[in-house]
């Protein structure tokens, strides 16, 4: 497998909303982030749309249903039409989630959350090392935001997630607003998370707002908080050069708000890069 260099940049995650801001000018982002489920087609206007945006854009894919953790191993023929459109778009890189969405005659299309055992680690480490090798590149892999715990768990999260970059090669695509949700609804310490990860297999950071309450939910229907930003800043100062990118799929606004969350990201990398630098 290929080596997947660092890439600094700044963007979104691209929906329908803002496709004609993306078609009619310049959009003052390094790349867009899409799912990849969304243009896993044969043609029509969804893929003829970022054939466009590709034009002029670095393109990430961002997959909900590869179900790595799945007992009954990752689904050939998806994987064949991702490969299709890797190869058409060239991405940045192709990511996915630590979780597992179905059965063997079910798609729940939820990102169902994995026991962190020993078991559970064969299982998603085999699936990742198939899917890499029929997509013939290394994936991402981004860890969730969690609910629930089982007591089965033989290691932590992070543990278990740097175990699989071990064994599979894979890099990290890390949601920074997903570890500051399940560190409040487990009660965990999110400095704890980020030290217990291989932060140089990261390649991508998602930051996202989220529901506040006693547990907290991972909505991306709000803007970032300022827990998440302090948390984005304590990341890229050990991470080193990590794509950001700012996720908004419900109540979406106009593309300048996001535009102006994004100069916080930037803003933030900014002065660690002063820091480090001093």
């Amino acid at each position: 497998m290929t080596h997947i260099e660092p890439f600094a940049g700044f963007g979104l995650g691209l929906r329908r909303p803002h496709y004609p801001d993306f078609l009619g000018g310049d959009v003052d982002v390094d790349f867009v982030e899409v799912i990849s489920e969304n243009f896993m087609v044969d043609g029509g206007k969804p893929l003829a749309v970022l054939d466009t945006v590709r034009c002029r854009h670095e393109v990430a894919l961002h997959g909900v249903s590869l179900s790595p953790g799945s007992a009954h191993g990752v689904d050939r023929d998806y994987l064949t039409r991702l490969k299709a459109l890797a190869d058409r778009i060239e991405p940045l890189w192709v990511s996915d989630h630590l979780c597992w969405t179905r059965s063997s005659a079910h798609n729940s299309h939820d990102l169902l959350p994995l026991p962190y055992t020993a078991e559970a680690l064969d299982v998603i480490c085999t699936n990742m090392m198939i899917a890499q090798d029929i997509l013939q590149r290394p994936l991402l892999l981004e860890n969730p935001s969690s609910y629930l715990s089982f007591p089965e768990n033989e290691m932590t999260e992070w543990e278990f997630l740097s175990e699989v970059a071990q064994r599979t090669g894979c890099y990290l695509l890390l949601d920074v607003n997903n570890i500051y949700v399940s560190a409040h609804n487990h009660g965990f310490s999110a400095h704890d998370y980020l030290g217990g990860l291989p932060l140089e297999r990261v390649r991508q950071i998602h930051l996202a707002g989220h529901t506040p309450g006693e547990i907290a939910i991972d909505t991306h229907d709000r803007a970032v908080c300022a827990g998440v930003w302090d948390l984005l800043e304590l990341a890229l100062a050990r991470t080193g050069p990590a794509a950001v990118m700012i996720e908004r799929d419900d109540a979406i606004p106009p593309l300048a708000d996001l535009l102006a969350e994004l100069a916080t990201a930037r803003s933030i990398a900014a002065g660690v890069n002063r820091a480090a630098a001093a």
